[in-house]
């Protein structure tokens, strides 16, 4: 890959794609900003290199055909592409795939065929159908037209941002990465380029401590960059040319996800928080640095999402649940909420228990999940139930509270 071709790239989604803006993001930390990929067409980034690899394809290789496999994103910018350029499209999708992403590349006209339960299990399908098809297949981030076009935003963030310092981006299967580090170094060596993955997803980070690609598990709510194992081109260039790749938890993603939605109202995806969660839960530090944070991508489940606000709660000490073991006798469980009401947290739901098999004797089980305002909260309440008379200790995430005061 050369600059050249990233400069061309640009030149070529001139007019097609979205020059996304980047957004001023101290309400969640000092001197960050976030390059919004949420609100391209389609999405996400994907448009970028997916438009740019089939523009460059050949008459006859249009006229076979394009087969790509894709969680989601990546389907989405080949389907866009296929329908500007009139070229048929087969998509392969994991089945896990969410269902958005799903109908939203359906809607682009391509065929659709959902195989497996991982980005893999449809990958390995894709090549068998282009060998059986004759089709051209369209790599989601090894190759080096894809890697060019995703390369366009780091030549936006130059163009809008001279003066930065560090650019943190998510990385699946690296080709994103490769392509913001390839042109940010290429144009301006200074700048630090921090690869941000998901902590159940880290081939990358794995890979290059090794030097080798290495596979690793993959178990993470960002199902956009759950990859096994990074591509060959991906990983000699995120290799030479990050600086570090660092990982975030999917409680640190899902709290950013929620961060992003209230204090800037903006949408992510798991994938698309991952680099901003970086920055927030200090995985890199910027705090003197000006820094840029790729928001990738915000193409997320609506039904997912209640989930993922539920765990950024959580996460943040705004949502818990409780277990107080009380006293069966009139009174104490007024006493509880008396208590609650004090310090001003608010109960959601609340369960009584005198009845079943686990509940001793004279005693009651009363399970209440409580919003508080924030940690501080959470933890003052504590202090209270402590200062009450309850026993507290926490098993499994959840509070239990055991009335001693009798």
């Amino acid at each position: 890959m050369k600059i050249e071709m990233i400069q061309e790239a640009k030149e070529v989604l001139e007019g097609v794609i979205n020059k996304t803006p980047i957004i001023d993001a101290s309400l969640i930390h000092n001197n960050l900003w976030v390059k919004a990929e949420n609100l391209q067409k389609t999405g996400a980034f994907k448009l970028r290199g997916a438009y740019y690899k089939l523009s460059k394809l050949t008459k006859e290789e249009r006229s076979c055909g394009v087969v790509a496999a894709s969680a989601g994103n990546h389907a989405q910018g080949v389907a866009y592409a296929c329908r500007d350029m009139g070229i048929k499209g087969t998509i392969v999708m994991p089945a896990t795939a969410p269902l958005s992403k799903i109908e939203a590349t359906r809607s682009y006209g391509v065929n659709v065929e959902l195989v497996g339960d991982t980005f893999n299990d449809a990958y390995e399908y894709a090549k068998e159908l282009v060998c059986r098809t004759g089709a051209v297949f369209i790599e989601p981030f090894d190759d080096d037209e894809v890697m060019a076009g995703q390369g366009t935003i780091g030549l936006e963030i130059l163009e809008k941002m001279p003066d930065v310092e560090t650019v943190l981006v998510p990385i699946g299967g690296g080709g994103l990465a490769s392509g913001i580090a390839f042109a940010i170094k290429s144009l301006k060596p200074s700048v630090k380029v921090i690869g941000v993955q998901a902590k159940h997803a880290p081939s990358m980070k794995v890979s290059i401590a090794e030097n080798k690609i290495t596979e690793a598990e993959v178990n993470t709510m960002a199902d956009g960059i759950a990859v096994k194992k990074p591509g060959t081109k991906t990983f000699e260039i995120c290799r030479d040319y990050l600086d570090d790749v660092v990982l975030v938890g999917d409680k640190e993603i899902s709290a950013t996800i929620l961060m992003l939605l209230e204090k800037m109202k903006l949408l992510a995806e798991g994938a698309g928080a991952t680099a901003v969660a970086a920055a927030v839960f200090h995985k890199y530090p910027i705090d003197q640095k000006k820094t840029v944070a790729v928001l990738s991508g915000g193409n997320i489940d609506v039904n997912y999402l209640a989930q993922i606000i539920d765990l950024g709660l959580v996460k943040t000490g705004r949502r818990f649940s409780v277990c107080f073991h009380l006293t069966d006798k009139p009174g104490n469980l007024k006493r509880v909420i008396d208590t609650l009401s004090e310090v001003g947290a608010n109960i959601i739901t609340i369960e009584h228990d005198r009845l079943s098999n686990e509940v001793l004797k004279h005693q009651c089980s009363v399970s209440i999940v409580i919003e508080t305002m924030n940690q501080q909260h959470k933890e003052s309440l504590i202090e209270r139930l402590v200062k009450d008379g309850y026993e507290v200790e926490i098993s499994k995430g959840e509070l239990i509270a055991t009335d001693i005061d009798e």
